[in-house]
């Protein structure tokens, strides 16, 4: 049985075929639309911008006229790696090395339609990645018996309602429908049985539920204000631990093959934007968002065979986290608007608390965007983000709970690169 409660371990997405990493702290993304990444995601709840708006504040909805489409892809190029300092390695194996490059390029959609029901309600539906992230080391490195692959999968569904209540409030709802499948893998060290080295497999999915929220007050008529939250989502995970050992009479070993089973939860968020016209030319956003990761205490896998007994128990002890971000847009001619924006985003994890299955750090973003007006009813967006990941340093001692993993100690050096391209449509 695989058990996280809750399970905020490293994840990958996959959707409609598409794998990404995560760029915000602890495996949140923020890629929900193009037009915001050349801001960096500042003003996300306030902006309106356009129908990517149902997933950052369902309330903006009462900003756009008539039925509107968009769809947004995002590439993603990461880069990770890890320095060896004193980790040690245990077992009559070799070593290894220092597991390579654990980044990825990557693809994410979005998708999101919105329509009028009436002048004050209006319906939208979004398809979207709230999380993801993937690491994957060489199967030989040194900390293999701690991790080799880490991912989860998920999909979003978010129907959502917006109301308008008068000229200066406009107030917002929805339901999130989330698919996650999780999966973690590692290597077996089986030399206290006089066996030899092996690898294991745990993976499970599930559906889990939860709501968003969100209003908008207009404080002028150049001036908005955004708050929306987020939900946590609990899913209880069910699945397989496989392992291709095998004893020598060809039945399978007890203890690496079972059912499984993990209680997931992934976090909620309260996010408060601004959004304001300062001239004809100039806009101004900024934004804050929290993140209750405090809830992620420790990572436990479990066999589902009624025994309720563990087969290894990790201790995250992860932190709430804050992103600030600030923006502006420059709008060069009526069809062109220029964006840029920087955002600091908080890590949930310490140094005294670092994984190899988690190692991630505190970042800078740096945004460029820009948005073209092709006609009345067609408007494309393009934004690009450097992320410059902050020296992570780890040193897992894990050989008091499982003598057989070792210690891993050394820090980690990473970056990302983010592209992403929008196309949004007026009917």
């Amino acid at each position: 049985m695989l058990r996280l409660k809750p399970s905020y371990f490293i994840i990958g997405l996959l959707f409609s075929g598409y794998q990404l990493p995560s760029q915000a702290a602890g495996f949140a993304l923020f890629e929900q639309g193009a037009s915001g990444l050349g801001n960096a995601y500042a003003g996300a709840s306030a902006v309106a911008e356009d129908a990517s708006t149902i997933f950052f504040n369902p309330a903006g909805m009462t900003y756009l006229e008539g039925r509107q489409i968009v769809g947004a892809l995002h590439l993603i190029k990461t880069n990770g790696d890890f320095d060896n300092k004193n980790s040690v390695p245990v077992g009559a194996y070799t070593p290894g090395g220092e597991g390579g490059n654990l980044g990825s390029l990557a693809a994410i959609p979005n998708l999101f339609y919105k329509q009028d029901i009436n002048e004050q309600l209006k319906f939208g539906l979004g398809i979207s990645t709230p999380f993801g992230l993937k690491t994957e080391y060489d199967k030989n490195w040194l900390g293999r018996f701690q991790a080799v692959k880490s991912e989860l999968k998920t999909i979003n569904i978010n129907p959502s309602l917006a109301w308008k209540l008068n000229d200066q409030w406009s107030f917002g709802a929805g339901i999130s429908a989330m698919w996650a499948q999780a999966e973690l893998t590692s290597a077996v060290n089986l030399s206290t049985f006089g066996l030899p080295e092996s690898s294991v497999k745990n993976k499970g999915e599930d559906w889990g539920f939860g709501y968003n929220l969100g209003a908008i007050y207009q404080v002028t008529p150049d001036t908005r204000l955004g708050l929306a939250f987020r939900s946590k989502v609990e899913q209880h995970l069910k699945g397989e631990a496989t392992s291709p050992f095998t004893l020598a009479n060809g039945n399978p070993i007890r203890t690496l093959n079972t059912d499984i089973t993990a209680d997931l939860t992934l976090p909620e968020t309260l996010s408060f934007s601004s959004f304001s016209r300062l001239d004809d030319r100039w806009d101004l956003l900024t934004d804050v968002t929290w993140t209750r990761w405090s809830q992620f205490k420790t990572l436990s896998i479990m066999r589902d065979n009624g025994s309720n007994t563990a087969v290894g128990t990790t201790q995250e002890h992860w932190n709430n986290t804050l992103r600030y971000s600030v923006g502006v847009n420059y709008r060069y001619t009526d069809t062109i608007k220029l964006r840029t924006g920087v955002a600091y985003d908080e890590e949930a994890i310490d140094n005294n608390h670092r994984t190899p299955r988690i190692p991630g750090n505190d970042r800078i973003w740096l945004s460029l965007g820009a948005s073209w007006q092709y006609s009345p009813q067609t408007k494309f967006d393009v934004g690009y983000a450097h992320l410059f990941i902050k020296e992570a340093r780890i040193h897992d001692d894990q050989t008091t709970l499982v003598p057989s993993r070792g210690l891993v100690d050394g820090k980690y050096n990473g970056s990302a690169d983010i592209l992403s391209m929008q196309f949004t449509h007026q009917f």
